[in-house]
């Protein structure tokens, strides 16, 4: 073989191993996700049933962390468990959950108090296809709330459907942008 014939063969090899670590990777994401979720449910679902709740879920928490350290490793602190019960509390329908996001992006979610400005970075997070810094670049400058401030109540509401629904396209041609129009 030529060394053009070589060279075609391994770009097509490259690309179907590529190809296979994305999608190996996307399903890691996935199972985790819902592994973490399934594990706030359980958390929240535990809490519920002693008598005082919020003296049952610190020492579950202590517990749960100790054995599940012991037991599987790192990535069961009492604070990485308190996301996974935070995570199912604010997502109870797993349907909601966008495994174009990953759980350091859920992490980074979560320390966002109000709803509309959660769901405005996470649309936009996954929109915009954010990496976890750019998020908490985006959250840490108030990037929500500084559009809201921004000329007055029509782009308020415009923001606020962009944290519920993201950016919606009515035909094709909504992607494009015009260079020629507001020239002049």
């Amino acid at each position: 073989m030529s060394d053009l014939q070589n060279q075609v063969v391994i770009n097509e090899i490259k690309q179907i191993l590529v190809s296979a670590r994305e999608n190996v990777a996307k399903a890691v994401n996935n199972e985790l996700l819902l592994a973490y979720w399934n594990i706030g449910k359980i958390i929240v679902k535990n809490e519920q049933s002693g008598s005082d709740k919020a003296e049952y879920g610190k020492q579950l928490l202590k517990v749960l962390s100790k054995e599940l350290t012991r037991e599987l490793g790192k990535g069961f602190s009492i604070s990485n468990l308190q996301y996974m019960r935070r995570f199912y509390i604010e997502y109870q329908k797993q349907q909601t959950l966008s495994v174009k996001l990953s759980w350091s992006h859920y992490c980074e979610l979560l320390n966002v108090p109000d709803k509309n400005a959660r769901g405005f970075y996470e649309q936009e997070a996954i929109n915009s296809n954010w990496s976890v810094r750019e998020l908490k670049r985006q959250i840490d400058t108030s990037l929500f709330e500084r559009l809201l401030l921004s000329e007055g109540n029509t782009n308020k509401e415009k923001v606020l459907s962009l944290a519920k629904q993201g950016i919606t396209y009515a035909k094709a041609n909504d992607i494009l942008k015009d260079p020629y129009k507001n020239a002049g």
